[in-house]
């Protein structure tokens, strides 16, 4: 019965404000418009699995030039395209660089070769420019042999490897849809983030808070209280995000959207449980705002929404283990791009969970309330 009086004073405080039911409606709008025509970054620590079904010298010779590069990292070897395809598909690898069979043989008896190249576009920046760095690899080994045998453009001479590139997830390499579930995820961070560390701190500057520390309310009650509203909201802001990215990009989930429901239930209490736990030791809304807004910028940096974490420097991804945010990124692009279930994404499931108990208790441990 007190939670129930607790959630309806909540809601009322959310929507006396004009300014937040505005916030909530067109914050996703303008994100969702703006924010998936952002540009490409450089992508390093490439990871690369590699099929040989020729195993001659040229082909080790071509695995060999490309890993000198320094953009791709050899993760494996596999026997045939399906085993590749399983290592992209877990998370281990990024592109798949298949050499056909009797690749040395066409080489020398016809000039001509084929290499096909899978890149995962679910990550957009990193299938593109990783697909694009092989060609340009493969162009220079191509040159390299044309000049040991002694031929040259001028001769009217093809290239001697040809390239068929096949991008998985995202077949066209639309950088919008690599986007738009990140968005999504970060608007749920920033909203179901900044409006619970306002709302302890408003409760404060006004006097109101003080009301509550002398009723018999527990603590645990009063932060769920603040929870569920925010919980609520977020469901709602997740709900129009899903309509907006139908309607203006044509995306929808390849996987169950249940899924994606389930870990945002999990999500938002991570963010908000943080919001409360930043409220609990601000004094005033413009000290609250700045340390939510200090958190806010490494949690987005740091999470890969626009530099895959793997290319990032290793005290950088140590960092980003301990980010909320980049595993929800990652549900969210597997869910929507690969169709992932609950099971491929169970250490998220987990981790996520751990996140949301460590915040919550400490938002309740941490809200000095006096009797």
């Amino acid at each position: 019965m007190v939670l129930k009086f607790l959630l309806e004073k909540e809601f009322k405080q959310i929507f006396r404000d004009p300014f937040v039911p505005r916030l909530i409606l067109f914050m996703p709008v303008m994100m969702l418009i703006v924010m998936p025509w952002a540009a490409n970054q450089e992508i390093k620590n490439i990871r690369l699995s590699v099929v040989d079904h020729d195993h001659s010298s040229y082909s080790v010779r071509l695995i060999n030039k490309v890993i000198a590069s320094g953009y791709f990292l050899l993760e494996d070897v596999s026997a045939s395209n399906d085993e590749a395809l399983r290592s992209i598909e877990s998370g281990k690898a990024d592109i798949i660089l298949e050499i056909q069979p009797e690749f040395e043989k066409d080489l020398i008896k016809s000039r001509v070769a084929n290499v096909m190249i899978s890149a995962n576009a679910v990550n957009g920046t990193k299938g593109g420019l990783g697909s694009g760095y092989l060609s340009a690899i493969m162009n220079d080994f191509a040159t390299d042999l044309t000049t040991e045998w002694g031929l040259n453009a001028g001769q009217g001479v093809t290239s001697a490897i040809q390239i068929v590139p096949h991008n998985r997830y995202n077949i066209y390499m639309d950088y919008k849809v690599f986007m738009v579930p990140a968005l999504v995820v970060m608007l749920l961070t920033m909203i179901a983030g900044f409006l619970p560390a306002l709302n302890i701190v408003g409760e404060k500057e006004a006097g109101t808070i003080e009301q509550m520390n002398v009723t018999p309310v527990k603590r645990l009650t009063f932060i769920i209280g603040k929870l569920i509203p925010y919980w609520v909201i977020g469901f709602g802001i997740l709900t129009i995000c899903f309509i907006l990215a139908a309607l203006i990009y044509g995306l929808t989930p390849a996987g169950n959207l249940l899924t994606i429901y389930l870990y945002a239930s999990i999500y938002i209490l991570v963010v908000s449980g943080l919001g409360l736990v930043i409220s609990n030791y601000s004094d005033t809304m413009q000290q609250a705002m700045f340390v939510m807004f200090f958190f806010m910028l490494i949690l987005i940096l740091l999470s890969g929404l626009f530099t895959p974490v793997s290319s990032m420097p290793d005290w950088a991804q140590w960092i980003a283990k301990v980010n909320p945010l980049s595993y929800f990124i990652q549900v969210m692009r597997s869910v929507y791009l690969k169709g992932s279930g609950i099971m491929e994404l169970l250490p998220q499931l987990f981790a996520l969970c751990g996140f949301a108990l460590v915040f919550n208790v400490w938002a309740i441990f941490s809200y000095r309330k006096s009797s």
